[in-house]
């Protein structure tokens, strides 16, 4: 059983999907895990401890000041029971009293006397979910090294469609069988880049593109839980660091590159996720460009590439792998890219459709010279899964 003699700690906060819990400890329960429930005041409103307690074998902890409980197992002993701590649902309020640590019950008591890792799963409603409030602090627990366990979007209780939907009890067991699981990229050292350069025109403008580089800090998050070593090499992008990652901040393509070829000698990984300019002025003006007339030529000089430089190296990356993201004829052009580059493996995707740039969603197509495998229309974080999977499968053939 994947969970074996785990000690997983539940939480419960109020909201409806409340009652997805009971069939979350179930399925824990199911691949061995020794489960202990804690509930809010506001979760009893909408399932019962009782419940509960006869689905877990265990009695249910609701009250910070109960001498029964502390009689038993007190709380203070609870928290260092506990292996891992999840809590289903995460309602705004208590995601809200985590980021503050505040501890005014049983469950934030527990949470914040735990030196076990958390992972909250979020339940609210949609306009709740996007608050900034809400946003701020689900950034600051991220930062932290809190686990943040979906939500879905789709329709809500309340009528509304958006994100805020519980993730499915199967969905929050694979991910704790995951932090429990073996890591593929232990002792591996990882270089990538993400992000899009700016290349100056002046000291106000400057030319870039859309990148937003949420695929290359999904590929760090997914790298670093893995096990790698992670340093990411990150143009100017609105991104939280994820947790375990170095990282350093570049702006233009040079810096870029130079940073790129300081990192990568010797390392086993190297991959290129940014959106490198291609060109960039051959000079940037020393004052702001004034419009003086209705048009204007700059002249463009070609950027370094990066990652051909990179597999060029003396101490080349075991494995160099790029990206390749394009509007038509995808993989003829990613093909001639990985050939002409030197790479071990090139991620290809197409611009669009509500795919690529700036968007939570990809899909990508992962080519070798010898083999094509393509992906399937998923999040960024679990198509860098998928593409980390892949490339420890290699690795773990290298000499």
């Amino acid at each position: 059983m994947s969970l074996s003699t785990k000690r997983i700690l539940l939480g419960i906060s109020g909201g409806i999907a409340a009652y997805k819990s009971a069939d979350l400890v179930r399925r824990l329960k199911e691949r061995g895990a020794d489960v202990r429930v804690v509930m809010t005041t506001s979760a009893k409103e909408f399932i019962t401890p009782l419940t509960l307690q006869a689905l877990s074998g265990n009695p249910v902890g609701d009250s910070l000041l109960d001498p029964s409980a502390e009689a038993a197992m007190g709380h203070i002993e609870l928290a260092k029971w506990a292996e891992l701590i999840v809590v289903a649902p995460a309602s705004a309020n208590l995601i809200a009293k985590v980021a503050a640590g505040i501890a005014d019950d049983l469950l934030t008591t527990l949470i914040l006397a735990s030196a076990a890792p958390l992972a909250l799963a979020p339940a609210m409603n949609q306009q709740m979910y996007k608050a900034k409030a809400t946003q701020d602090n689900l950034t600051r627990l991220s930062a932290r090294g809190v686990a943040l366990w979906g939500p879905n979007g789709g329709e809500q209780a309340c009528g509304d469609v958006g994100p805020g939907r519980m993730q499915e009890p199967l969905e929050l067991v694979a991910q704790a069988e995951a932090l429990f699981g073996p890591k593929p990229l232990a002792g591996k050292t990882l270089v990538l880049t993400a992000g899009p350069t700016r290349e100056p025109l002046d000291p106000v403008r400057y030319l870039s593109n859309h990148s937003s580089g949420k695929m290359g800090f999904a590929i760090a998050k997914a790298a670093a839980e893995m096990g790698a070593e992670v340093t990411l090499i990150a143009g100017p992008v609105n991104l939280a660091t994820p947790v375990g990652v170095k990282r350093i901040d570049v702006s233009s393509a040079l810096d870029m590159h130079q940073t790129a070829l300081s990192y990568a000698p010797g390392t086993d990984l190297f991959i290129g996720c940014a959106a490198v300019a291609d060109y960039r002025p051959v000079a940037s003006a020393e004052h702001k460009i004034k419009k003086s007339s209705d048009t204007l030529t700059v002249e463009m000089v070609k950027n370094p590439d990066i990652i051909s430089d990179v597999a060029a190296l003396g101490q080349r990356p075991t494995l160099v792998v790029g990206f390749a993201a394009e509007t038509q004829d995808v993989e003829q052009y990613a093909r001639r890219k990985l050939e002409r580059k030197g790479l071990d493996l090139i991620a290809a995707n197409a611009v669009g459709n509500g795919l690529a740039f700036g968007t939570d969603d990809n899909q990508l197509t992962l080519i070798t010279p010898t083999e094509t495998q393509v992906l399937p229309t998923a999040s960024k974080a679990e198509l860098a899964k998928m593409l980390l999977e892949n490339l420890a499968k290699q690795l773990s053939k290298k000499p």
